[in-house]
């Protein structure tokens, strides 16, 4: 054999194997904004093989043979057919159109942290098909989340989540851009989470999960969490004004600063505004107002950095009707059910915040990320649940007050590791959190003015956190595990001098504690249409620094341990189902504490939980999509009787569906319903909270310049309950108390009318 005859099989096998380890690398963005795109779908036409883009938008896609074809797709945007040969395969860069939303281009895929890809995908179609019309609504985007308000509009939203009556975020961990919006020994309730300060038009995305499995989500983080990211550049400036029934009026402006080229540069600035009233079908109106006021700049800093400055400022007033026990209409006490008992109920807030982020690329696989952020935040809240069954001549109102700095940092480091046969992404992260909250208290009032304290004081608490995250892919299989390290330091000083806060003397001040919350989870992706995973967690919800204090800190991080067995499936093109079967156990419970005097959120016993949640999207035609949330819970406290083992107020069943159209000339919107199952209102279950199934509409006719839309809120004029509590009140003329459920009415047949111009 000659030399010639010797070499060649060597070089076809170099060659073999050369072409085996081909790596292609770019990234996508946005044609229009410039905006990378994250999430993105790479797909190697001939192997099936994909990947997602990272947050700049880059990718890397291994073993390609050259030449080979690309499909790179994302919701929202007009898929695209990339060539590649040896010429371009080290940097392509590839822009994308915005184009009509075809569930087609939902790829199930393999390269996203085990569970979270088919969330990433539901949040991108409900962010791009569902109507959200104020900030609550956007919770409403999470499936199988409920809300619910009671206090005249302004107050935070009641959350439900798997089987969680999470009052106003104990366990669910909520936060916008970054900026944690739960509030740790809140005046009100442990974790309140008030999302007034988000203009919902600034929204560009979403992300979401469920259960305690993600190593970058801390504190409250038991029935899952919701995180909200706002536009970088908005596709357009926007002025939108609105009115409809009860007074409602709303203004939203949005306008880029800089100039296209400057956009061109990797720069962008905006400013966005909202200012709206209104009154609600109550006889004592709630002069609703808020005014919101929001601003983005971004800059590039060098070849490899990007630094990030946003502001805002909120304030909000109103007055409320409150709660009524359902005996207050027959006995006549008012006249009907938007009336009220006591008219000095209502409140103020204010919240504003400062936050910068600097992300530097290090080099093509390492990405470090810090953000320092600042909150100035006030409450001022008058309530009246039991009206005079502690007080029965002054009446039983009382006030919740709060003034609070809070300092934090968030620091990341991202490596994303190509190995011989795997990809390895790791990520180490840490933070800091200091809230400052003086003063806080609880005074009882009447007409709004204080007769004496009954807690008074100031809080500093401190969180430390550190974790480390691995997920390594290979083939089908991908393995995540994680661990984060929590702690937690709590002061609480009582400058009260009434009976109730003897409970502090002689009370340690300062306490603190440390908890470890390890995370496991593994996917496998049997072909482009199937794959399963499970996921195994722990996490935790801290408890109030008054409680930790007066308790000498017992159960500081009372911790939930959860498991979830799930199925990602696209039987057909356009038809995705997500479904899972979950469990979860939680140390101690939070439970809502209604007399006057307790705190609103308190402690309680060991709880447990099982359920089964779904999802379908599913593309009737080009114009017609629908959907269908389903989700079932078996709520438990444990070490009681089984009778009186129900929690009070958590769901067992919710559902919400629709039908939603965008047809080719401007016509779009769509029709839902959504539904809660009646539900124990209290441990025994001899008191029901009623559920409900409202509907809602939206229409508009949509052109490149403006659009012009009619929104109704509950249809069918349906009569129904939208919060209501157990409580053991008495009214003005009772001798004694009643035990029985009081309630907010949820809001009437509603209309409004909007018009939007877009320049």
């Amino acid at each position: 054999m000659n030399a010639k005859g010797f070499l060649l099989p060597f070089f076809t096998l170099a060659a073999c194997i050369t072409q085996a380890q081909t790596i292609i690398r770019g990234r996508v963005i946005d044609r229009i904004t410039r905006e990378p795109l994250e999430m993105a779908v790479v797909s190697d036409a001939r192997t099936k093989h994909n990947v997602l883009t990272d947050q700049s938008g880059r990718f890397s896609l291994r073993g390609v043979a050259l030449p080979a074809e690309l499909d790179v797709s994302i919701i929202g945007f007009t898929a695209q057919k990339v060539s590649v040969t040896s010429n371009n395969a080290a940097s392509l860069f590839i822009p994308l159109d915005k184009g009509v939303l075809s569930l087609k281009e939902v790829t199930v895929t393999n390269s996203a942290a085990a569970g979270t890809g088919a969330f990433h995908t539901l949040s991108k179609l409900d962010l791009n098909l569902l109507p959200v019309r104020s900030a609550q609504d956007l919770l409403r985007l999470v499936p199988g989340l409920f809300i619910a308000q009671h206090q005249g509009g302004g107050k935070a939203e009641q959350i439900f989540l798997r089987g969680f009556d999470a009052d106003h975020g104990t366990d669910v961990n909520i936060s916008f851009d970054g900026l944690p919006v739960n509030m740790v020994s809140h005046a009100h309730g442990q974790g309140y989470a008030d999302m007034h300060f988000i203009i919902p038009e600034t929204i560009s995305a979403y992300e979401f999960g469920k259960g305690d499995y993600y190593t970058d989500k801390g504190d409250f983080t038991t029935a899952g969490y919701v995180a909200y990211n706002s536009f970088n550049v908005p596709d357009h400036n926007t002025v939108k004004v609105e009115g409809g029934q009860f007074n409602h009026a709303r203004i939203v402006a949005m306008v880029n600063l800089l100039s296209r080229q400057a956009m061109d540069k990797g720069q962008s600035a905006y400013l966005a505004g909202e200012g709206l009233y209104f009154d609600g079908p109550f006889h004592y109106g709630m002069h609703f107002n808020r005014g919101n006021l929001f601003g983005k700049f971004i800059t590039p800093l060098g070849e490899a950095g990007k630094l990030t400055v946003e502001a805002s400022t909120f304030s909000s007033g109103w007055r409320s009707s409150g709660e009524l026990p359902n005996r207050a209409i027959a006995e006549g006490y008012v006249k009907d059910r938007f009336g009220v008992i006591d008219s000095s109920q209502g409140g103020n807030t204010s919240r504003t915040n400062v936050m910068m982020r600097r992300q530097t690329r290090l080099n093509d696989h390492l990405m470090l990320e810090n953000q320092a952020y600042y909150t100035n935040y006030f409450l001022n809240l008058v309530s009246n649940f039991t009206f005079y069954y502690s007080y029965p001549t002054e009446g039983d109102e009382f006030r919740q007050h709060e003034s609070r700095n809070l300092y934090g940092y968030n620091g990341k480091l991202s490596q994303k590791n190509d190995l011989s046969n795997a990809i390895l992404n790791s990520t180490a992260g840490w933070g800091l959190r200091q809230d400052n909250i003086d003063p806080i208290y609880l005074a009882h009032t009447q007409k709004g003015e204080i007769l004496n304290y009954l807690q008074l004081g100031n809080i500093r608490e401190t969180a430390l956190n550190g974790y480390l995250d691995e997920t390594l892919q290979a083939g089908k299989w991908l393995f995540n595990a994680g661990a984060r390290v929590d702690y937690l330091h709590f002061y609480y000083n009582s400058r009260s001098a009434d009976s109730s806060a003897a409970v502090y003397q002689g009370a340690t001040p300062r306490v603190g504690k440390a908890i470890v919350s390890p995370k496991f989870s593994v996917q496998y992706t049997i072909d482009p249409q199937t794959q399963l995973y499970v996921k195994l967690g722990k996490g935790f919800h801290s408890n109030d620094a008054r409680i930790v204090i007066a308790n000498q800190g017992y159960d500081i991080l009372p911790a939930a341990y959860g498991a979830d067995l799930g199925l990602n499936w696209k039987p057909a093109p356009r038809l995705f189902i997500n479904a899972a079967l979950w469990y979860l156990y939680l140390k101690q419970e939070f439970t809502y504490g209604a007399d006057l005097g307790d705190d609103a959120v308190s402690p309680g016993g060991r709880t447990r939980r099982e359920g089964i949640d779904l999802s379908i999207r599913y593309q009737v035609n080009d114009w017609l999509f629908a959907y269908l949330n389903a989700n079932a819970a078996h709520p438990r406290t444990l070490d009681v009787p089984k009778a009186e083992s129900h929690i009070a107020l958590a769901p067992t069943f919710t559902s919400t569906a629709g039908l939603d159209f965008r047809f080719p000339g401007g016509w779009n919107g769509g029709i839902s319903y959504r539904y809660m199952h009646d539900r124990p209102g209290n441990e025994d279950n001899t008191l029901t909270a009623s559920g409900y199934f409202i509907t809602d509409m939206t229409v508009n006719y949509t052109k490149k310049k403006y659009e012009v839309g009619l929104i109704i809120e509950n249809l069918f004029d349906t009569r129904w309950k939208e919060s209501q509590f157990e409580e053991l009140s008495r009214l003005k003329n009772e001798t004694l108390p009643v035990d029985e459920l009081s309630y907010t009415p949820g809001i009437p047949f509603f209309a409004k009318l909007k018009f939007s111009v877009f320049f």
